[in-house]
């Protein structure tokens, strides 16, 4: 039982980092005003990644046009993808 919730905890981690990928191609996509947002593949992208910025826009408003919110949605997710491996040590302790 133990191995099958390290296996879950891994699951969750690794989609995380996933996550993370899409919402860094969607932070380097935002630097270009001309793209179409309607095409099907940029718009899924915003659809994903929207609603968790928009939960970090709430707490920090924009400097300067600079919309500093992504820092720290990047580093809450990180933290989170931190405990989770860590917390996977515990029912694989050979690994770590």
């Amino acid at each position: 039982m133990s191995a099958l919730v390290g296996d879950l905890i891994g699951v969750l981690a690794q989609t995380i980092s996933i996550y993370t990928l899409v919402l860094l191609v969607r932070v380097l996509l935002s630097w270009f005003p001309n793209l179409d947002w309607g095409n099907p593949v940029l718009s899924t992208v915003s659809a994903v990644t929207d609603p968790y910025l928009n939960a970090f826009r709430g707490l920090i408003p924009p400097l300067g046009g600079l919309d500093l919110s992504a820092i720290l949605a990047f580093l809450a997710l990180q933290l989170i993808q931190t405990l989770l491996e860590q917390s996977r040590g515990f029912f694989y302790p050979s690994f770590y």
